[in-house]
């Protein structure tokens, strides 16, 4: 058992489990999921030998039956249909989600939606704590497991237990306003580091934490009821070697000559963002609208691609923002349409990675303009693959993402008029100007990869 001690387990507790269910012929089985955390942290499981707990994506009430899969023990987490309403849709999508991302939409607080979310993550706690060895390091990840911390505390007091949060978290004043405002923060205080993507939002948790709860002490390390809480940024990043490596595929570079040959010569203006109203898709066609009204350029100058990677589609919010992009972009070409040329592309769907990755290549322009954003992997995604050192990064303010990309053009998303001059600066951006700010961009997001972020909060979490 001190042999165990040494070399601590881990397991990682998340909304998602690390695999997927493929059919081959008549029978089910996994595959590996795609993803930054999946591509971060399964090496550290395989050498580990550890756990992962997850849902498993249905909702029935079916027994979870734990497995193994490339080395991995997986924990499989079941939810009702209407657990997946209430705790999901309901209190993570409906609740959290808004009030994190600095309340762009009005958060809903519903008693109905609070209790499964309680019960929900309970049930996460006790896999969590039926899958740990003792004295293993437990990882609880982002806003939809904030109780599973505390609730594991109780139950397994042996555990090093660290959480980070991968969206932001907002400033005391908003946080207040959530009637389990107490809570939620003991429950993230069980934990021995709690982690976040940016310094401010660490500052913002330990300022709530000291309002509203006993944790007493300074920013970066609390003491709550006679246990030290380490709490700092740890700024999560992308598979560097992957992506450049990508970029370097002559079948990717192919296809990124091909894509660019069917724009006729026209500059291209790339924006990839799941189909959310966090992600400013509406401000930046109104943006790219007011570019073309200028005069300055037209259909046959420069077109705009937008990605929407379609996401929780049964919530009302989101139907009704894809009816208003939609929308946007028929009246963007019925008033700008030059010839053949139309000025908006819209993709409503996700792309293959190295699909995507050729996309990258192909484009001038990179337009990152979210209201809020934890970090924002696509703008260091960009960067990465701009192997030849060109390329325009027009980046939000208000991403994580900026506070690390200082060399991209940034822009306050809500600011139509000023957004649309940041894409005529970018449009117009001599080439060594374009080089010496991706240099800059490049070494930026080479300094620090996903595998250093992880290895950087476990080396935390180990250390005390």
């Amino acid at each position: 058992m001190a042999g165990k001690k040494k070399n601590r387990g881990l397991v990682v507790v998340a909304n998602r489990m690390p695999v997927r269910r493929v059919k081959k012929g008549r029978a089910g089985d996994w595959e590996t999921s795609p993803g930054g955390l999946v591509t971060a942290l399964a090496p550290m499981l395989r050498e580990r030998g550890g756990g992962w707990v997850g849902w498993d994506g249905s909702t029935g009430r079916r027994a979870s039956v734990p497995f193994v899969h490339d080395t991995i023990r997986i924990r499989p987490v079941s939810l009702t249909g209407k657990e997946f309403e209430t705790f999901y849709a309901g209190f993570s999508n409906k609740t959290l989600w808004p009030l994190y991302h600095d309340s762009i939409r009005e958060p809903q607080f519903h008693r109905r939606w609070w209790w499964p979310y309680h019960d929900v993550n309970m049930r996460f706690a006790e896999a969590a704590a039926e899958v740990a060895g003792e004295g293993d390091l437990v990882w609880v990840h982002d806003y939809q497991l904030q109780l599973v911390p505390g609730m594991l505390r109780s139950l397994r007091p042996d555990a090093r237990i660290g959480f980070f949060l991968h969206i932001p978290f907002p400033p005391e004043e908003l946080f207040a306003k959530i009637p389990w405002r107490t809570q939620i923060l003991e429950a993230m205080l069980g934990a021995d580091v709690v982690g976040f993507q940016t310094r401010l939002a660490a500052r913002n948790f330990s300022r709530a934490a000291r309002r509203f709860t006993e944790a007493r002490g300074p920013d970066g390390l609390l003491r709550f009821r006679g246990r030290r809480v380490v709490v700092d940024a740890f700024p999560i990043s992308i598979d560097v070697d992957m992506y450049e490596q990508m970029a370097r595929d002559p079948e990717v570079a192919v296809e990124a000559e091909r894509f660019r040959a069917s724009m006729n010569g026209r500059r291209i203006m790339l924006c990839v963002d799941r189909l959310d109203y966090t992600k400013g898709i509406d401000i930046r066609l109104r943006a790219f609208d007011e570019l073309l009204s200028r005069g300055r350029y037209t259909a046959e100058d420069c077109v705009l691609i937008q990605i929407a990677v379609p996401t929780r589609e049964s919530v009302e919010d989101y139907a009704e923002l894809r009816d208003n992009v939609e929308r946007l972009v028929g009246r963007i070409n019925g008033t700008h349409s030059v010839k053949q040329h139309i000025p908006v592309h819209y993709v409503y769907g996700g792309l293959p990675t190295a699909e995507l990755v050729s996309r990258y290549c192909a484009s001038d322009v990179m337009l990152v303009t979210p209201f809020r954003d934890g970090m924002n992997l696509v703008a260091k995604e960009y960067c990465t693959t701009r192997i030849r050192g060109d390329g325009v990064l027009v980046l939000s303010e208000f991403a994580g993402a900026a506070l690390e990309l200082k060399q991209a053009l940034l822009v306050n998303p809500f600011d139509v008029d000023g957004l649309a001059g940041a894409m005529e600066e970018a449009l117009e951006m001599p080439r060594a100007e374009q080089k010496r700010r991706m240099t800059s961009l490049r070494r930026a997001v080479r300094a620090r990869s996903v595998h250093d972020w992880a290895d950087g909060f476990i080396s935390r979490l180990r250390e005390g």
